[in-house]
């Protein structure tokens, strides 16, 4: 038997590596005693991230209370490997942080079903985000297990981190290289892992206990729970990928960069890359740059490119004023060469042995509990179709996605209560367009599809938070007329900034933090409190997704899910059977929320998910 020793919050704890079978069955009479007296904290270690390429490995699996730790050797197989797996199968309660990841690598490399784990666990990383969703980059802690445990059970606890990195470089390795690299048994590595089950054990009593006292609901912890557990089922399921649609769109991709390239080029910028040449060359070329960086330089991000280059959001041109070539060229060959590496080549080169990517799911990624999904898929332009042509549906399926219909500004009108909107959702029917809507409230029936433009991007300057500058940009108008369109709406709808004082207010009392509609705890920022319509609204546009998923579940098409992208969820589904299951997806995304319908479109496509965006397969 390994022993090692360590101090956390002045207590003495244990880490035990058992080595033989008398080791072994020391473990079982801890396990079961650990077992009688509350849940276990759980984790695992691996070769890395990307659980389903080839290769991968599990390496430990470990188990812990608040004063010991068990670290089993999964990667010796025979006796060590039957107990993690038997000991795992007879856990009533585990704590384990991050669950997702390790539920799936247990699903994949240990044969334990995610389901049968996932009804037992609680996340310690789901409960710290529903304390404080912010990231350490916002002025929260984050919700990773080192600074979690820093802050709640002992300062001293990254400390092991600091000292497994500078192992790993000691052996020559990465700390990417580093999880499959170093040797089983070397001593910083069993405590590291040792360590994490204990703080896990500590953290999530702590947890528990802010949890009730900042009176979140226990429903709210369950649901997100169950939400994990469907995102992971997603995760498992993966996305088959069209290798032989891949291969070539990465070539492609290179030389359309390379292209573009050598256009910027002709302009003075000998890197697309360079922000100091792309600015000199713009101002150049008499452009009027005013946008600087947190360093003081121009901007030339993509927000400031994009109106240059008469282009909006989603790529399509807005038509209020000459394209910059140059603008337009930096651009395009960023962009070709960020979708060849990142989307193209990594679906090649991420692709499990049966040709899938599994991108990770996130439920909790924002501030607000939006979703994300990892290979930036969740930030394709709503427009494009080149990236999405290269994932499929199953064999004999088509791709369904059903996506709710307005739901921001729908979400607006029921918690503002704004008495117009309601009226529109309400009696406007399954072809009502809020924008027209709006646009000829206020301009009268001789509104035109510019007035639409313009009052749609006001709408969404509340829900979201935009300035007038930023949505003139967006909608090519000028700054006079979005601030005459603002003042315009808010005659119209004058309960949007009555609800906005009056959630600033409940913020201000509450130590600057708003409770959302399900009761979640959003921090605002002081030099931000504005934001608060975007966090309402983003907030619960986000959990009525959570609840479609939910009925999702319960209809039995939880089977048929890929990815919850925004407001949207991506299902392949056999093609005989197409149009009836695309009608129950309806069903289960249509509902009400404060007197205004929520409703939601199914579109089915072809076999690639690029069909519903223009691809021809």
């Amino acid at each position: 038997m390994k022993i090692y020793r360590h101090e956390i919050a002045g207590d003495r704890v244990t880490v035990r590596v058992p080595e033989d079978a008398a080791d072994l069955r020391e473990f079982w009479q801890w396990f079961y005693e650990a077992r009688a007296r509350g849940p276990i904290a759980l984790d695992t270690e691996t070769t890395g991230l990307d659980i389903y390429t080839p290769g991968y490995s599990l390496r430990t699996v470990q188990f812990g209370d608040a004063h010991n730790a068990w670290v089993l050797l999964y990667e010796r197989g025979g006796w060590h490997a039957q107990y993690a797996r038997e000991a795992i199968q007879r856990c009533r309660q585990v704590l384990i942080h991050n669950a997702a990841f390790d539920w799936l690598v247990l699903d994949e490399h240990a044969g334990i079903p995610l389901e049968s784990l996932a009804e037992w666990t609680t996340d310690t990383r789901i409960l710290a985000a529903l304390i404080d969703p912010r990231q350490p980059s916002e002025a929260g802690i984050g919700t990773a297990l080192k600074p979690l445990a820093a802050h709640w059970v002992d300062p001293a606890a990254p400390d092991t981190q600091g000292g497994l990195t500078k192992v790993f470089n000691s052996l020559g390795l990465t700390k990417e290289t580093g999880w499959a690299g170093i040797p089983l048994t070397h001593p910083t590595y069993l405590l590291y892992a040792g360590l994490d089950v204990i703080l896990t054990a500590r953290l999530e009593p702590v947890l528990r206990r802010e949890i009730r006292r900042l009176g979140v609901r226990d429903e709210l912890v369950n649901y997100e729970h169950e939400i994990a557990a469907m995102c992971a089922h997603m995760q498992r399921a993966g996305l088959l990928v069209d290798q032989e649609y891949a291969a070539p769109l990465a070539a492609r991709l290179a030389e359309e960069a390379e292209r573009f390239a050598a256009v910027a080029a002709r302009y003075g910028v000998a890197s697309v890359g360079s922000p100091a040449q792309v600015a000199d060359a713009l101002v150049g070329m008499g452009e009027r740059l005013t946008e600087r960086t947190k360093g003081g330089a121009l901007a030339t991000d993509k927000t400031v490119l994009l109106p240059l280059a008469d282009l909006d959001r989603d790529w399509q041109r807005i038509g209020a004023r000459a394209p910059n070539p140059l603008a337009d060229a930096v651009l395009r060959a960023k962009r070709a060469s960020k979708w060849g590496v990142t989307y193209a080549e990594a679906f090649l080169s991420k692709a499990s042995g049966a040709g899938r990517i599994h991108p990770a799911i996130s439920p909790l990624a924002a501030r607000t509990g939006r979703m994300s999904v990892t290979a930036g898929l969740h930030q394709l332009p709503s427009s494009d179709h080149v990236i999405r042509r290269a994932i499929l549906a199953e064999p004999g399926h088509v791709v369904i996605s059903t996506d709710f219909q307005a739901v921001e500004m729908r979400v607006l009108a029921a918690l503002a209560k704004v008495r117009r909107m309601v009226e529109g959702f309400v009696s406007g029917g399954a072809e009502f367009d809020i924008h027209t809507y709006t646009a000829k409230l206020i301009k009268g029936e001789r509104a035109t599809p510019k007035d639409r433009k313009v009052f749609k991007g006001a709408g969404f300057g509340k829900v979201y938070g935009g300035g007038i500058a930023t949505i003139a940009k967006q909608t090519g108008a000028t700054e006079a007329e979005i601030a005459q369109a603002v003042a315009a709406y808010d005659r119209a709808f004058p309960e949007i900034k009555r609800a906005s004082s009056r959630w600033q207010r409940q913020a201000f009392q509450n130590g600057m933090v708003f409770i959302s509609a399900t009761g979640r705890r959003l921090p605002l920022d002081r030099d931000r409190t504005y934001s608060v319509v975007n966090y309402a609204c983003q907030s619960a546009a986000r959990d009525l997704l959570g609840q479609a998923m939910l009925h999702v579940k319960a209809a039995g098409l939880l089977e048929y899910c890929r990815l919850p992208i925004h407001d949207e969820l991506l299902a392949s589904a056999p093609k005989r059977e197409a149009a009836e299951i695309a009608r129950e997806f309806e069903k289960c995304m249509t509902f009400d929320l404060y007197g205004v319908p929520i409703v939601a479109d199914a579109e089915i496509g072809g076999r690639s998910w690029g069909s519903l965006y223009g691809a021809d397969y």
